[in-house]
């Protein structure tokens, strides 16, 4: 297997509905931006946040975490094995956190003073360990994109006209900066995981902070360990998840192989998760409010018994590993269960003291979230087809290969 830029159409049905959904979210956008953030949500006092920090950072942030462990798997652990998988999974924690970025961004009532976090630096804050540790990992995810963007580009600069005085000197800083990353890779790939495990972590450390506001199902002192421990658990099923979609869409092989062994690990990621959670709850005996009929419990029991017990279950079962669908369903349903804890955690267990209604997402902030979605599934889209970002047969990049330079194929 070589990764190589994929040799398929840009434009299907699935891929104009994308568009339509972006282009809707660029409408609300422009309202969001000219007529304030009240204008298009409903956010207030009570509640200073919604789906834009519930769902497009804490969990955005949390299904981003293939590219950490992944990375992790393959160059710290030597898992020689799943390298064909890197790239795909670097590619889509890259796009993950610069979408974590802008739903920041989106959210902030004064969102031109973002850069104020760059600037005045308070350590005692935990938000700020959120903010410099994000940006930090997502320059350390650009850096190690660069060997895929001098992979492709190294030897193929052809400038016309009078730019072309320019190809040779591209190439040779191409090749200058592929040999000095060559040499020192390892730094960001060590400094990549352990800024992410900062970050995961202190999302839980954020919802602490709020004290009594959060329900007790979720409001935990070792929320920062339950936080990256998720994290790491919904990292390959990420990984399986995107490497299925992406095969079937551009018409690829599936490297099931792979696969398999890489759901080996999830099965006891998610035992981990659920001894500490389960052990939590025994200690703190919150489980008390699970015998309450009301949305807290039945949300928490949804969340852990669709999210964690069953798809554990079913990655201990070798006849899920060995079949596509059921490993892509086993996949999904981490991915269900770790989404649904930060909406859980963020929005549903989050109770202001003086609230007098409860809060629902508008419109406006549905139409972002999705087309935030829908955006980063058409710039994966360009990548893989600009890039060398999946492995494909070498039997098949050579037929290619051949033909192109007879001319059958341009």
């Amino acid at each position: 297997m070589e990764p190589s830029p994929v040799k398929k159409p840009f434009f299907t049905p699935t891929v104009i509905v994308l568009i339509i959904l972006v282009v809707n979210a660029l409408v609300w956008a422009f309202m969001r931006f000219v007529f304030g953030i009240g204008a298009v949500t409903n956010l207030n006092n009570q509640y200073p946040w919604g789906i834009w920090i519930g769902i497009d950072v804490a969990a955005g942030v949390a299904l981003a975490a293939g590219g950490f462990t992944t990375s992790a798997l393959a160059h710290i652990f030597h898992k020689e094995h799943f390298h064909d998988i890197v790239r795909p999974a670097l590619l889509t924690a890259m796009l993950g956190y610069t979408f974590v970025g802008m739903g920041v961004f989106f959210d902030l009532g004064r969102y031109y003073n973002i850069w104020h976090v760059m600037i005045f630096w308070n350590g005692n804050s935990v938000l700020f360990e959120v903010g410099i540790c994000v940006m930090a990992y997502l320059t350390v995810l650009y850096i190690e994109f660069l060997p895929i963007v001098t992979d492709r580009f190294i030897g193929r600069v052809n400038f016309r006209g009078i730019l072309s005085k320019l190809n040779s000197m591209i190439d040779t800083l191409l090749r200058f900066v592929d040999r000095s990353l060559s040499k020192i890779m390892f730094f960001f790939i060590i400094l990549g995981v352990v800024l992410s495990c900062l970050h995961q972590s202190s999302l839980g450390t954020l919802m602490i902070l709020a004290g009594p506001k959060v329900h007790p199902l979720w409001q935990s002192p070792i929320s920062p360990l339950l936080f990256l421990l998720s994290a790491i658990s919904v990292g390959f099923p990420m990984v399986i998840m995107e490497s299925i979609i992406s095969s079937r869409s551009f018409g690829l092989k599936s490297e099931m192989d792979v696969l398999s062994s890489l759901g080996r690990y999830v099965g006891p990621l998610l035992g981990i998760y659920l001894a500490f959670k389960i052990g939590d709850m025994a200690v703190r005996q919150t489980f008390v409010h699970l015998t309450e009929i009301n949305a807290a419990s039945i949300m928490w029991i949804i969340e852990v018994l669709l999210g964690v017990v069953i798809p554990m279950r079913m990655f201990f079962w070798d006849k899920v590993l060995t079949s596509k669908p059921l490993i892509f369903t086993a996949a999904i349903l981490v991915i269900f269960g770790v989404l649904m804890n930060r909406i859980n955690t963020f929005i549903v267990s989050y109770t202001p003291l003086y609230a007098t209604e409860v809060y629902w997402p508008s419109i406006g902030e549905i139409s972002i979230t999705i087309g935030f979605v829908a955006l980063e599934i058409l710039l994966y889209r360009t990548l893989v087809m600009i890039f060398p970002v999946i492995s494909q047969p070498l039997e098949r990049i050579r037929l290619k290969t051949k033909f192109a330079a007879k001319g059958v194929i341009r």
